[in-house]
């Protein structure tokens, strides 16, 4: 039985939605399963993902906050000589999309609420990986490489009175390394591959005295009159406000946000357990855990408000997610595969930017051949997302439960 056929025709249509709604900001999973294909190798594909993530708080509920979104991906793999292979990886492995149309946070003020709307993020990411692989024999590729990284974004934060950080566009560099063994003859397939952290310094441009406009009003009247209308709690933000308007904090020039994409570890394995009849997993490692944006005049805001700084995002645990699923060729042209994934999260309670934790899903592809060098295949997962306490600027935001998303992949390939 030809097991060996069914590695490349039916496992790579469900590639693409692989790690389409993953904790914190992964998105893509940064998989190298077309660099391990065999000879020579193109393909290029799209994931659509429809998220439905809403909530509520004591002043009612919010509405969807979760935008849809798409990432394409290519790759091409050339094996250069019975020893060495070379090929170039394009993906975008992290990303943020949000935006809130309406729900209230309890104001500053006694009897006063905030809206929630035109909060809003975007965090996109690109990368190309050029790996060189050296193959001792025909079981062993030992294999490594440089990675080219964009990052660039953009934040509103209405609970902030309309705060505003733009993130010009910043590359950083970084590598990967791993080893991938297989066993043709059953279709067996073992891959490990480490990518490192990438460092980032982009300069930030904040509007942050959105805040101090909205109650500059109180800043003329004695402190004991202002806490006698509003309470000495609120009275005391007030005074913080009025400092920090004063100390003219808010208006020095930009500053560069030093940010860390973080490191990861994939380990992908396939084997055939009957005829025309592939097992496969998938367990990724990504190090969120710790990681911090903190954006200076943010930082400032936030401290007058809640009397510690706050960071734009903090995460606390690592990533862990799997993947497992079964892989069968139906005739000549067509394939299909079945699939379950977990995913752990990051940590609750979880930025208001993108407030869910973890989740499960179920996939299903297929794939068609039209001739031996070519196919597309297309494939759809949905996601039982995990429930999260989203919060921002120190305070809870709401409760997000219940939640789901759609995702969609397309993918074509060829092989030469």
């Amino acid at each position: 039985m030809k097991l060996k056929t069914i590695s490349a025709s039916v496992l790579f249509a469900l590639l693409p939605i692989s790690g389409a709604y993953a904790a914190a900001m992964d998105r893509s999973g940064q998989s190298i399963g077309a660099f391990l294909q065999p000879n020579n190798y193109f393909e290029a594909g799209i994931s659509i993902i429809d998220p439905d993530v809403s909530g509520k708080n004591q002043l009612g509920p919010i509405s969807d906050m979760a935008e849809d979104y798409y990432f394409p991906s290519a790759a091409l793999k050339l094996q250069l000589n019975e020893k060495f292979s070379f090929g170039l990886l394009y993906d975008q492995p992290f990303g943020a999309s949000a935006y809130y149309t309406d729900g209230l946070l309890p104001g500053l003020l006694p009897d006063s609420t905030l809206p929630l709307s035109s909060t809003e993020v975007k965090v996109n990411s690109n990368n190309i990986s050029a790996i060189v692989g050296f193959q001792p024999n025909e079981n062993l590729n030992i294999y490594g490489g440089g990675v080219y990284q964009d990052v660039r974004g953009n934040l509103t934060l209405s609970s902030l009175a309309n705060y505003q950080a733009h993130f010009k566009r910043d590359e950083g560099y970084g590598w990967l390394a791993g080893v991938a063994y297989q066993i043709p003859e059953i279709a067996l397939k073992a891959s490990l591959t480490y990518r490192s952290e990438i460092d980032h310094s982009l300069e930030t441009t904040e509007d942050a005295n959105g805040l101090i406009n909205a109650y500059s009003s109180y800043f003329g009247y004695p402190s004991f009159i202002v806490e006698s209308i509003v309470g000495p709690q609120v009275a005391q933000v007030l005074t913080n406000l009025k400092n920090l308007d004063s100390s003219g904090a808010l208006n020095t020039p930009s500053q560069n946000t030093k940010i860390s994409t973080p490191q990861s570890v994939n380990l992908d394995f396939q084997t055939g357990i009957m005829a025309n009849t592939v097992a496969f997993a998938n367990v990724r490692w990504v190090e969120w855990g710790g990681l911090k944006i903190d954006i200076d005049k943010f930082r400032l805001l936030t401290q007058a408000v809640t009397s510690q700084g706050q960071n734009i995002i903090e995460y606390d645990k690592d990533q862990w997610s799997a993947t497992v699923g079964v892989g069968r060729k139906i005739n000549e042209k067509w394939g299909g595969a079945l699939s379950a994934g977990w995913d752990s999260g990051a940590g609750n309670p979880v930025t208001a930017l993108g407030p869910t934790e973890g989740y499960w899903n179920l996939g299903l592809s297929a794939q068609f051949s039209p001739t031996p060098a070519t196919f597309i295949g297309g494939g759809v997962k949905y996601f039982w997302l995990g429930d999260a306490d989203g919060r921002s600027v120190g305070r809870e935001v709401g409760k997000f439960e219940d939640n789901n998303a759609w995702a969609y992949g397309l993918k074509i390939g060829y092989r030469f």
